[in-house]
């Protein structure tokens, strides 16, 4: 079994993690802007600012990353591709997108259909994110 290639792991993951980013500035930004600011304000809390969002675009940035990694991790298995990239997705999106949203949603913090919508444009997010940074990952 070869080696990661991390110098790859990090192009794809700044590739990914700009998809991620992208993705996150329509969903979250623009459309449901309005709900984040009357959800911070019935929870007594501060506007999202800017340290916020740049602190936002790091923790995607590192999806990438990790996104891209696990795809270099299963890729000896899976083989290389468009589906050992989705299933690379698919893992990142459960445990870091799906499980946590649906955390917060029943627990109260976040409404139901703000969790569903983050929840469902989250796994389309990491799906096409995953298929951008493979695509820049290859073996030495």
């Amino acid at each position: 079994m070869s080696k990661i290639n991390v110098g790859r792991v990090i192009v794809g993951g700044i590739v990914a993690g700009i998809v991620i980013d992208v993705f996150e500035v329509v969903l979250n930004g623009v459309i449901l802007a309005p709900n984040w600011a009357s959800l911070m304000q019935s929870l007594n809390l501060p506007a999202v600012g800017l340290h916020q969002i740049i602190w936002f675009n790091v923790i995607g940035l590192m999806t990438g990353f990790a996104t891209v990694w696990t795809y270099s991790a299963i890729r000896p298995r899976f083989g290389a591709g468009v589906m050992t990239a989705v299933h690379a997705g698919l893992l990142v999106w459960f445990v870091g997108y799906a499980l946590p949203d649906a955390a917060n949603m029943i627990a109260g913090l976040v409404p139901s259909n703000m969790s569903v919508m983050i929840i469902g444009v989250g796994l389309i997010e990491l799906i096409v994110a995953s298929i951008a940074g493979a695509f820049f990952y290859h073996e030495t």
